[in-house]
């Protein structure tokens, strides 16, 4: 539940300051795609101006999100190769048990140890 208001607590005013944003910044711009010719480009777009930095956000995000997963790679390798050395280890306990008969035994039940008392307020 605290997620949740936590959630909308953020992302009411975000979505407030995006749409102040818009509103504020709605004057087109022209974006030219063609860096040889300034005066008459093969194509260029004219859109509202938080449109042009909305997507470069969007894209620089992205950008960032793969970066940082590519950089984890090493990572993601190490721990599969872990999980696999894990479970072959596991495996070869299981089949030393079958051989040898031995059974984990569970651990017995114990009760929990009681809350030790808290003194009073000295008077």
């Amino acid at each position: 539940m605290f997620r949740k208001i936590a959630t909308w607590i953020i992302i009411i005013p975000l979505a407030a300051v995006i749409i102040a944003f818009a509103v504020a910044n709605r004057q087109t711009v022209t974006v030219s795609f063609d860096p040889f010719s300034s005066t008459n480009p093969a194509y260029a777009a004219t859109l509202p101006l938080f449109v042009v930095i909305l997507v470069v956000l969007i894209l620089g995000v992205l950008v960032g999100g793969i970066a940082a997963w590519l950089r984890q790679g090493k990572w993601r390798r190490a721990a599969r190769r872990l999980d696999g050395e894990v479970r072959a280890l596991h495996d070869e306990i299981e089949s030393i048990r079958r051989r040898f008969g031995t059974a984990e035994q569970p651990a017995p039940a114990q009760e929990p140890a009681p809350l030790p008392l808290i003194p009073g307020p000295i008077p």
